[in-house]
C-alpha cells in the first residue's frame, strides 16, 4: 500500500510540473480553496494556529486569512512540484528579485562557516536551488513518511552538487562538522524540536518550542548566520529572494537570548507575509507545562 501511495503522489507531482506556470499557480490555489471549503484536519490546524498567533484579528479577518493561507499552501505544493521535476536552471528563471545579495557574498567571502537559516515560508524548494547555485551546502531536512517521495527529494535536491542530511543523529553530526570546517549548511528552523532540544520563547501572539540547534552553531564562533526566504510575488510571476544577516543577539552564548532572537526574526518574516506560511504544520503541538493542548 505504501508503494502505491508513493507512486500516486509522485505521479501527481509529475503531472503538476507539466502545466504552464500560470496554470500551476491556479491549480494550487484551487486545491487550497477546496481545503478551505471542505471539512478536513488541515483546515482546522491552520485555523487553530492562526487564531492563537493573530489574536487581534476579528472572526471575519481570521477566516479571510485562513482562506488565503490555504490557497497559498496549495500554490506552494504545485509550484514545489515544478522545482522538484524541472531542471534547477528553469526554476531559477522564476526568481525575479533578490534583496540583500551583498549579505550572502560577504558571508561566502569571509572563510567562516555559513549557516543558511530559513523556515516554511514562501517556496523553500526554489530557495534550495538559489542557495545551491552560489554554494555547495549541506541541506538539513526531515524525511517525508513515504519512501518514494523521500527518494525523489533526495535526488532532486542535490542536482547542483550539494548534499542533504536527514534530521537524524548522523545528519546532525554532519551539519556540525561542515560548519566547523568552514562549509555551508541550510537549516529550516521552524519545525518543532524535542523538548530537550528547544526552549519555549515568545513567538507571534503566543509562545513556541523553538530549536537551539542554529543558535548553538552560531555560539561556537567561526560561523555566520544568514536568513534566506523566497516569497511569492503578488502578481504570481515568480519569487523575491530576501537575504538578511542574523542579528548580533543570535550569537549570544546564553541560549535564552539567542533562541528568543531567532524566534523574533522568524516571526517578523511571518508577519510580513502571513498567508505564505505553512499553517497546516502542527507547529505548536508541545505546550508549556500546565497549558492545554491545541490539537
Amino acid at each position: 500500500m505504501e508503494k502505491f501511495k508513493g507512486a500516486l503522489v509522485v505521479g501527481f507531482l509529475r503531472l503538476f510540473a507539466m502545466l504552464p506556470w500560470r496554470a500551476v499557480g491556479a491549480l494550487g490555489a484551487g486545491i487550497g480553496w477546496l481545503m478551505w471549503k471542505l471539512p478536513n484536519r488541515s483546515r482546522e490546524v491552520a485555523r487553530t494556529n492562526l487564531a492563537h498567533c493573530f489574536p487581534e484579528l476579528s472572526p471575519a479577518e481570521l477566516e479571510t486569512l485562513v482562506r488565503q493561507s490555504l490557497m497559498d499552501i496549495g500554490r506552494t505544493l504545485t509550484e514545489s512540484a515544478c522545482a522538484w521535476m524541472w531542471s534547477p536552471q528553469k526554476s531559477l528563471q522564476y526568481i525575479r528579485e533578490v534583496e540583500g545579495m551583498e549579505v550572502l557574498e560577504e558571508a561566502l567571502a569571509s572563510g567562516d562557516g555559513l549557516v543558511g537559516i530559513t523556515s516554511h515560508l514562501g517556496n523553500w524548494e526554489v530557495l534550495n536551488h538559489f542557495y545551491c547555485s552560489y554554494a555547495k551546502p549541506v541541506i538539513f531536512y526531515r524525511p517525508p513518511k513515504l519512501k518514494a517521495v523521500d527518494e525523489l527529494l533526495k535526488k532532486q535536491r542535490v542536482q547542483l552538487g550539494n548534499r542533504v542530511a536527514p534530521s537524524t543523529p548522523e545528519g546532525i553530526k554532519s551539519v556540525i562538522k561542515e560548519v566547523r570546517n568552514g562549509g555551508c549548511v541550510g537549516i529550516p528552523c521552524d519545525p518543532e524540536p524535542d523538548l530537550g532540544s528547544g526552549l519555549f520563547v515568545p513567538y507571534l501572539g503566543t509562545t513556541a518550542l523553538t530549536s537551539k540547534f542554529v543558535p548553538s552553531l552560531l555560539a561556537r564562533g567561526k560561523a555566520r548566520g544568514v536568513f534566506f526566504h523566497a516569497v511569492r510575488l503578488p502578481d504570481g510571476s515568480g519569487y523575491k529572494v530576501i537575504l538578511e544577516a542574523a542579528p548580533a543577539d543570535m550569537y549570544d552564548k546564553d541560549m535564552e537570548v539567542s533562541v528568543a532572537a531567532l524566534s523574533r526574526e522568524l516571526a517578523r518574516y511571518v508577519r510580513a507575509y502571513p498567508s505564505q506560511y505553512m499553517w497546516t504544520m502542527k507547529r505548536f503541538k508541545k505546550r508549556p507545562q500546565g497549558e492545554a493542548k491545541w490539537y
